[in-house]
């Protein structure tokens, strides 16, 4: 399963690319916000300054709702660097773009999926990634887990290319169910991958590890 990171934040993507887990990263306009990254020149530089870090897709996300501006942004985007996958909204002016990028051979991540009925017309459509939000779909109390399962047999009964990239992720246990159940992808913070490295009986034994070499140099 290959790891991307969901922030704007630079610092944490190179953490994460010094870790040696990082695949990709996703972002979108909150996220932006977040790091106080505004104004679209500002914006499409981040996005430049990302994919100098990263050798891997980066995920940018159209702001327009309409197939003609949804067109007019992604190629701007997709000019910047080879490694940008446009990100289109899961409406129907969304699915005409996805149609359109894929005949240009421009990467898009349909984002916002949240039945496996939008996975499939995404797929369809001609999507790089789809990106269910496991985690918003936990918000509420619906399992999110068990969409993206249900994802992987409808893509395994069809052998759609389209690569399943489980968003939202809270947790390191979302990361192992995505996991087990053959998530393409995985998106999320990076508190949530290192707490993968976490277990406190390696703490323990790196703890006696140390005190008996301790001992047996005195």
């Amino acid at each position: 399963m290959k790891f991307f990171i969901d922030t704007a934040n630079l610092a944490e993507i190179k953490e994460a690319y010094e870790l040696g887990i990082l695949d990709g990263v996703t972002t979108n306009p909150s996220l932006m916000a977040k790091e106080g990254i505004t104004g679209q020149e500002n914006i499409l530089n981040h996005y430049k300054a990302i994919c100098e870090i990263v050798d891997g897709p980066v995920s940018a996300e159209v702001i327009a709702t309409d197939f003609e501006g949804m067109v007019r942004e992604g190629e701007v985007l997709a000019a910047l660097h080879k490694n940008i996958v446009v990100k289109i909204p899961m409406i129907t002016e969304g699915l005409k773009a996805i149609k359109y990028f894929s005949s240009k051979g421009i990467k898009t991540n349909c984002t916002l999926i949240f039945s496996a009925g939008q996975a499939l017309i995404a797929a369809k459509a001609g999507a790089t990634f789809i990106s269910p939000f496991l985690g918003r779909l936990d918000d509420i109390s619906t399992n999110g887990i068990d969409l993206i399962a249900q994802i992987r047999v409808i893509y395994n009964n069809y052998t759609y290319d389209t690569e399943i990239l489980a968003a939202s992720v809270r947790h390191p246990m979302h990361i192992i169910q995505c996991a087990e159940i053959g998530a393409d992808v995985m998106t999320g913070p990076l508190k949530a991958i290192k707490a993968l490295a976490n277990h406190p009986l390696t703490d323990s034994g790196l703890q006696q590890f140390l005190a008996d070499h301790a001992k047996g140099t005195k």
